[in-house]
Formats: C-alpha cells, structure tokens, sequence
C-alpha cells in the first residue's frame, strides 16, 4: 500500500485564516507517501507567510496569478507524479490523521479508477452545520441531480491523462463537469469510502449571490447536455433539492 503515492493539491487565493489548518491537516497525516502542491494565485494577505511555515512538507510550491482555481488545479495536475490525485482547498482540511491511509488502501484492495467519501460543512467554530452524505454509486445516478461530493474525489492519474482535466468554459460547474465525464459519460470504475474525509468552511463562489447561483445552474445544464444526462432540465431541478436535505 505505501508503494502508491498520492499527489494532493492544494489551490489558494488570500485564505490566511483557513490555510493553516489545511496545511496542517497533511503534516499530520499517518501516510507519508505524498507529493503535496500547493498553487497560490498571488495573494496579498498573509497567506504566502503561513505557507512558509509548512515549506519542508510542501514538495511543490507556485505562487503566481491564474485563470481561477481550475486552472491552478489544472496546474497541479501537471506537475502531479502520484499514482492518485486528489485536492484539498485552502478552506478545507483532511478530517482525521488516517485519512490517506484510508485512501490508499482503498484504491489498492478495490480494483477502481475514483474514490469518494463524506464531507461535513463547518462554521468558523468548526461546528457542523451541514453534513453530505452522497452514498454509494449506482449507474444513472447522475440522471437524478446526484453527485458525490468534489473535495473527497480521488482519482488515478491515468485517468485524468486518458479524460483530461478540468475545462475552464464550464465556470463553477467545472469540478460537476470533470465528474459527469469520468463518472457517468466514461464510466470508470467508483468506490465510496463510507466515512467523513474532508471538513469544508461553508460558502462557495457559486452561492454568493443569486446572479451566481443562476450562472452556476445554466453551466450545470451545459454540463449535462455535454455528457448525456437524459433529461437535463429534469436533473438541474432534482441537484439542488438534493442539497436541501444535507441540512437534516
């Protein structure tokens, strides 16, 4: 199991308050077999001091600015020499110090391609105020607005050589875009860790306002449309209700 590596990416943008627990969440874990990038797009808070801090656990280093953060994960995937990759934001962090352990005897005990887990939404106390529990996966899920949540998502890189990465025209849906693709269009092989992998500061780009809620769902429909959802409309209603019960 140590024989397979995990290349973990992490992309930040002036995070000071949240990039030292992230960063910390890594240092901490039990597995070691990680190649740590962290992509910064040139903040000018104090983040880059922070990161400073952990420079002997971090294998790669950028700071320079950037076409968003899937662009700057699309970075991190180039320079990524693991046998898996996954992200971790700078608002989020590993849930628990076996948590790539856990990953990485997964992908090597399940003959899969993706990996994903549970993740629990935090406020700044660290309170969980919402939990997504996505379960396991069945073939025309995604037809039903399900998805699994994009921070626990851990993939081969083969496949990401084989799919590519992250498209920069589909906006907020990019992360859902990537997943419809590998998940639902190609029909890799999944595995869920039934277990809480990461925990998320609540908020988001595409929550911040309702003009950005609305272009979030017409770059979910483009995303649909573009990797044979049968009934897009139908499915781009049933994605958000399916987020309303995360809070119960």
């Amino acid at each position: 199991m140590q024989n397979l590596k995990i290349s973990l990416i992490t992309v930040v943008y002036n995070a000071q308050n949240t990039i030292d627990r992230c960063l910390d969440s890594v240092v901490r874990q039990k597995f070691n077999n990680v190649q740590h990038i962290v992509i910064d797009g040139g903040s000018t808070d104090g983040t880059i001091k922070i990161i400073e801090k952990y420079r002997d656990n971090i294998n790669v280093f950028i700071s320079e600015p950037d076409n968003g953060i899937y662009d700057a994960m699309n970075k991190g995937i180039s320079l990524a020499d693991g046998d898996i990759i996954g992200t971790l934001n700078a608002d989020d962090y590993l849930a628990d110090n076996d948590i790539l352990n856990d990953v990485a005897n997964s992908f090597a005990q399940q003959n899969v391609h993706i990996l994903y887990g549970d993740l629990d939404f935090i406020d700044p106390n660290e309170k969980v105020v919402r939990k997504w529990r996505s379960g396991g996966y069945r073939s025309g899920m995604f037809n039903w607005g399900w998805m699994p949540p994009h921070p626990t998502f851990y993939c081969k890189k083969e496949l990401f050589e084989k799919l590519g990465g992250y498209k920069l025209d589909y906006g907020s849906a990019a992360d859902y875009e990537l997943m419809l693709r590998f998940i639902h269009a190609y029909k890799a092989n999944v595995f869920y860790l039934n277990k809480v992998l990461i925990k998320m500061f609540i908020g988001g780009v595409s929550n911040k306002s309702l003009n950005n809620r609305v272009k979030a769902l017409l770059y979910d429909l483009k995303a649909m449309r573009n990797n044979d959802i049968l009934f897009p409309f139908i499915t781009v209603i049933f994605k958000p209700l399916r987020k309303i019960m995360q809070f119960f």
